[in-house]
């Protein structure tokens, strides 16, 4: 399958004076094009990324997310992150002071998003950023505080590693998830022991190298699902021999086969 042309595109530069606005949430929209990248950046405030449609992956120094509609990331302020859309996506995001984000997570996760709380941001960021404290627009804001507040977090990070020879793994099965290589032979690749490979794994992402290959997989068929590639043909580009196994490892990891989980995200 051809590569995704990427093209970077400038960040907003009215987000700044958005960021100053007396409001503790504020509500911001932005479509993105299939290959877009907001480059990195961060943000005074934290951040709610969300897209109500289209697939984006959020980096930051240390770690990657795969962005579905189901899902959103919750992003600390001062942390700097890359958006890249896999899909053409409807970014809808919030802006949200550091009073208003208490109690709220102080580390870069994965959120789930209900129909609740999609219909919210959606609505807030309809009606814009400037309104009025105590009225219905700024009640719709508490509303969506208190709904980030009870989602759960999702594992779906993907741990980026600063060691150089894991360093060059991992970009190499970014690249490419199908490599079935063995740790093994990648001990060769990288000048490294199989040893030294295991301990440096769970001491830089806290998983295995075949958890890690595995959630790389599952963030490339999550992307790939919004493309309208059947199952078949997602299962043989990740790595899989057959349907079967990857359907397996799709349900173990989010609960639902692949097409169902299609189906819900369509309907979010």
């Amino acid at each position: 399958m051809p590569k995704t042309r990427q093209i970077t595109i400038p960040i907003n530069k009215n987000l700044v004076q958005l960021e100053e606005l007396p409001q503790s949430v504020i509500a911001y929209g932005r479509d993105l094009g299939k290959g877009d990248t907001l480059p990195f950046h961060s943000h005074r405030r934290a951040q709610l990324v969300y897209a109500s449609n289209g697939v984006m992956v959020v980096t930051t120094r240390t770690a990657s997310y795969v962005v579905p509609p189901l899902r959103a990331v919750w992003m600390p302020g001062g942390v700097e992150h890359q958006i890249d859309a896999r899909s053409a996506v409807s970014m809808r995001t919030l802006y949200i002071d550091v009073q208003a984000a208490a109690g709220l997570p102080d580390v870069v996760c994965v959120l789930q998003v209900t129909p609740l709380l999609r219909e919210l941001i959606v609505e807030a960021v309809t009606t814009g950023p400037g309104y009025e404290p105590d009225s219905p627009q700024s009640r719709i804001m508490a509303v969506i505080l208190d709904q980030i507040r009870r989602q759960p977090v999702v594992s779906l990070a993907l741990p980026i590693p600063s060691d150089p020879r894991l360093r060059r793994l991992v970009q190499s099965l970014i690249s490419n998830p199908a490599d079935s290589r063995s740790l093994d032979e990648w001990a060769g690749e990288v000048g490294a022991s199989k040893r030294t490979l295991v301990r440096l794994f769970r001491a830089q992402t806290g998983m295995t190298f075949r958890d890690w290959r595995q959630q790389r997989r599952l963030h490339r068929a999550l992307e790939l699902l919004t493309t309208g590639e059947t199952v078949t043909s997602i299962a043989l580009e990740v790595g899989y021999d057959n349907t079967s196994a990857f359907i397996a490892m799709f349900r173990r990891c989010l609960g639902t086969t692949p097409m169902r989980y299609l189906n819900i995200t369509d309907q979010a």
